[in-house]
């Protein structure tokens, strides 16, 4: 998981929520006005714990942290609806669609809208893009040879060596099975998901738990995306490297995966969560995503340089990004997820 414990050494309530459930709470809400209960999808908490200090420094508003897969946060946040205990929301596509069709969230308009791109905000208002992200696989660097396609992890060397997070549930693994039927044919790509079955070790709701695994090398290859995969290079040292694996017409394909950032449509603490937002939306925050996180701001008066975003252009070079279009995943949501459980009998 995504380094808890850093997080709460700043006075961050910060919690999984396994272990919310576990203990019966509330998913981290407070009666306090002086709090802003954020649920996040795993992989920013390091980027978090210095700007939640220097979010508590400026206003007196102390954050609570709830971290947990794409898909758990927002299905958390979906059952307290009678109950809201969120007011802040981050996570992947296409849960965050997912939330705005539920109506988990609500309008928000952070200071500087304006300066984001069409394709980095919602028609409706609803949501704005955090932070720019790219799907990506992750291989253990004393692996050889080294897989370098799809077809390459069909290789019966990779049986209960290969993982990844679980369509439906986790944005990582979703954004898989999105790149897969799009690198190989609709169908084609389930038949592919089909066959990989035989090395996969089996579900997993969190995409931030199979790293470490391939860095002692528990797993040879699992997924990942770029941001968290580069930032658990660094700041763990974990034992691997990003890769983006070729198709059968030989192309390397990513996909743009983004952390979009809603407001809860009736947030406990609205004020509180407007000022969050515009917060880690302001460019002093944006400016911090590459340095600090291996993040890319979607702002346009925000231009990043430096190691970080040289590493971030290396894993990307020679490989062609895909924009889904979230839309209409959502609304294929289940059907999609539905064919993959068949396919691979789940």
């Amino acid at each position: 998981m995504k380094r808890y414990l850093k997080a709460a050494t700043v006075a961050v309530a910060a919690v999984s929520l396994a272990s919310v459930a576990a203990c019966g709470g509330t998913g981290g809400s407070s009666d306090d006005p002086n709090t802003v209960t954020l649920y996040s999808a795993d992989g920013l908490a390091d980027w978090y714990t210095p700007q939640f200090k220097a979010f508590e420094a400026k206003t007196g508003i102390k954050v609570n942290y709830v971290e947990g897969g794409s898909g758990e946060v927002v299905s958390r946040a979906d059952k307290e609806k009678s109950n809201p205990q969120m007011d802040v929301l981050v996570t992947l596509p296409p849960f965050i669609q997912q939330a705005d069709k539920k109506g988990v969230i609500g309008e928000t308009t952070p200071a500087g809208v304006d300066k984001l791109p069409a394709t980095a905000k919602a028609a409706n208002g609803h949501y704005v893009s955090l932070a720019n992200n790219y799907f990506t696989m992750i291989r253990g660097t004393t692996v050889d040879p080294k897989p370098e396609s799809w077809n390459d992890l069909l290789d019966p060397r990779f049986k209960q060596r290969l993982q990844y997070s679980t369509p439906g549930q986790a944005g990582d693994g979703t954004a898989l099975l999105l790149l897969v039927q799009h690198v190989f044919g609709e169908q084609q790509g389930l038949d592919f998901l089909a066959e990989l079955q035989a090395n996969n070790v089996g579900p997993s709701a969190s995409t931030g738990k199979l790293g470490p695994k391939v860095s002692t090398g528990e797993l040879s290859v699992a997924n990942s995306d770029v941001q968290m995969a580069l930032a658990a290079i660094a700041n763990d040292k974990m034992a691997y490297e990003t890769f983006a694996p070729k198709g059968p017409d030989g192309k390397r394909t990513t996909l743009a995966l983004p952390y979009f950032m809603g407001k809860a449509a009736k947030a406990p603490h609205a004020d509180n969560a407007q000022k969050l937002i515009d917060f880690l939306m302001s460019v002093d925050a944006q400016k911090s995503l590459a340095p600090d996180a291996f993040g890319i701001s979607a702002r346009t008066d925000v231009n990043a340089t430096g190691p970080n975003v040289d590493a971030i252009t290396k894993a990307l070079a020679g490989v062609d990004v895909w924009s889904p279009d979230w839309t209409d995943v959502n609304n294929r949501f289940d059907a999609l997820v539905d064919a993959y459980n068949k396919a691979t009998g789940q």
